[in-house]
């Protein structure tokens, strides 16, 4: 079992899919949880209250709005003035084709690489000089599989976002490792998340499943187990890679 005690976590998208099975893991595991949502107050309510004895601060925040996610760092640290690790989950995915009108377009890239890249962009540049005078921290980025083999034409923004997170945190763990400042990227496939449902009704669950050689779509608790394990801080070495959760549908 992970031990997270003592560790104050700020996880943002905590309200669904892997970001609220996140924060039950996170929280079982002893963390201190700060639960970032976008809109939906009853959602975040009811994560909290899912789970027994926890140490949960609910913060609303829209990542879409341009330095929104500077002020949600700042409302973070004044619930304990402190924060160990943070978890940069929340995204978005809506569909945009070159076939559609040039502002529909434009406004799915825009609001994409805002939430799904400039908002994770602008939490990390928070977050760093926070771990230096704490000598040190952990920053776990959730990027995607489309980051490495691309998506389909209509969710091209998305590979896009998820490509620049990536590349972002590579660049973090080797600028600011000797400042004690971990970074890691995990890359999910299909997870089973609200998120997902739209491609797979779009779809269908067998063309999302057939080129996964486990042929099932992954549980979110694969990747919450993963990212209580990389919060722990039990393997600082691995700090600028990324860890594949895609049932080895995309094997680097």
């Amino acid at each position: 079992m992970i031990d997270l005690s003592g560790k104050v976590i700020l996880i943002t998208g905590g309200s669904s899919g892997i970001g609220t099975v996140t924060v039950q893991t996170l929280v079982k595991a002893g963390a201190e949880v700060i639960l970032h949502y976008a809109n939906n107050l009853e959602k975040a309510q009811a994560v909290s209250e899912s789970i027994e004895n926890n140490q949960i601060h609910l913060l609303q925040a829209d990542l879409s709005v341009e330095n929104a996610s500077v002020q949600l760092w700042q409302d973070a640290l004044s619930f304990t003035g402190n924060i160990d690790v943070l978890i940069n989950n929340a995204g978005i995915m809506p569909s945009a084709r070159i076939e559609d009108k040039l502002d529909i377009w434009n406004t799915a890239w825009k609001n994409t690489l805002q939430v799904n890249l400039i908002a994770v962009a602008d939490l990390c540049r928070e977050a760093i000089p926070h771990f230096k005078t704490r000598n040190g921290g952990i920053i776990i980025n959730i990027a995607s599989r489309a980051a490495f083999r691309g998506d389909t034409p209509e969710y091209m923004h998305y590979a896009a976002s998820k490509g620049g997170v990536v590349a972002l945190t590579r660049s973090i763990a080797r600028g600011f490792g000797n400042d004690g400042v971990l970074a890691y990227a995990v890359a999910p496939g299909f997870v089973r998340t609200e998120m997902a449902e739209k491609f797979i009704q779009d779809y269908g669950e067998d063309f999302v499943t057939r080129d996964i050689p486990l042929g099932k779509i992954a549980p979110p608790e694969d990747v919450a187990n993963v990212i209580a394990f990389l919060a722990s801080g039990l393997a600082p070495h691995a700090t600028g890679t990324t860890i594949d959760i895609n049932g080895a549908s995309y094997v680097r």
